[in-house]
């Protein structure tokens, strides 16, 4: 009988859960919403959902042309403008065109998307300088973006939704990518403390692997093939060119099991916008929910075992 009891109750609790994540936010054609990466991948489909939707979208994009694009497919109601998340006077330039667009009532949320992934490769065949231009863009940028809009968003007592990945849960492999990821993370759950009593709700996106400008496997190549080359003849000789081709088939393998369906991603977004009840953190994909979140729950021994049956040999040279 207690096993009736409790399949009982966890019915109940996943009805209510249920019933909860389908209030809505009400007034939502009132509501501002700014965000970052809108050229390709999540942020522009985000943009022109929400733009469907009803709500003032404020697009911010890395290129003009990119910008013309979304401006195309959309809404007079959109408006966008340029942004460069590592420049301060960009940011700065872009939290006043928000402040004159919202005034008073405030931004209600802040989509932080922008991001790249390269250069990436193993630790050993990058320099600091490699590190830091991707953690500038996925981290720091992210950090100055949301501290200058922040005050706007408290005014609406609003939303931050900040895009992370799986890889911020796992890593396994180098450069600044899951460095960044991991800070996202951090970064997210300190001021969803800290906002809990402005009414400001922080929600964190782990995306698994979808087919964006991100995850090209031709551009993440080049990148290989180009960190090798810049590599002393001693690290090569330890790692051996076979350890490069092994690389790069491994990431065409990884490459059949992208998912093309953005909008299961940007689904969760919208829901972190607009229900009266967010989730601290949305899983999106399949493989975020059933491989990696679960990897990431296992002893490091197991998943380091797991993760180096499928990782390239090298030669074994000191």
């Amino acid at each position: 009988m207690w096993l009736y009891a409790v399949a009982a109750l966890l019915g109940l609790l996943l009805l209510r859960r249920w019933h909860r994540e389908r209030q809505t936010v009400p007034r939502l054609s009132e509501k501002h919403v700014l965000i970052t990466g809108c050229d390709s991948g999540f942020g522009e489909l985000l943009a022109r959902q929400l733009d469907a939707r009803g709500l003032r979208v404020l697009a911010a994009c890395l290129t003009a042309s990119g910008a013309a694009q979304l401006r195309a497919v959309t809404s007079e109601r959109l408006q966008t403008v340029l942004l460069d998340v590592t420049c301060s006077k960009s940011i700065a330039h872009v939290t006043a065109w928000v402040r004159e667009r919202v005034g008073d009532q405030g931004l209600w949320g802040l989509v932080n998307n922008a991001g790249i992934a390269i250069p990436t490769a193993p630790n050993e065949w990058l320099s600091k300088e490699d590190f830091v231009k991707v953690l500038n863009v996925n981290l720091v940028g992210l950090v100055e973006v949301t501290l200058s809009l922040l005050p706007l968003v408290r005014r609406a007592r609003g939303r931050v939704v900040n895009v992370a990945s799986v890889m911020g849960r796992v890593s396994f492999f180098g450069g600044g990518y899951c460095m960044s990821k991991y800070g996202v993370e951090a970064f997210s759950d300190s001021l969803r403390l800290e906002m809990q009593n402005f009414g400001v709700k922080v929600c964190v996106i782990e995306p698994g692997y979808f087919k964006t400008m991100i995850t090209n496997v031709e551009n993440l190549e080049k990148n290989f093939y180009a960190s090798w080359e810049k590599l002393p003849a001693e690290i090569k000789a330890s790692y051996g060119e076979s350890y490069l081709r092994d690389f790069v088939s491994m990431l065409k393998v990884l490459q059949k099991g992208y998912n093309t369906n953005l909008s299961l991603v940007t689904n969760c977004m919208e829901h972190a916008l607009t229900s009266l009840h967010p989730r601290s953190r949305y899983s999106a994909g399949w493989d975020a929910k059933l491989l990696y979140l679960p990897l990431s729950y296992l002893p490091s021994a197991l998943s380091d075992a797991l993760f180096t049956m499928f990782y390239p040999k090298s030669v074994g040279k000191a």
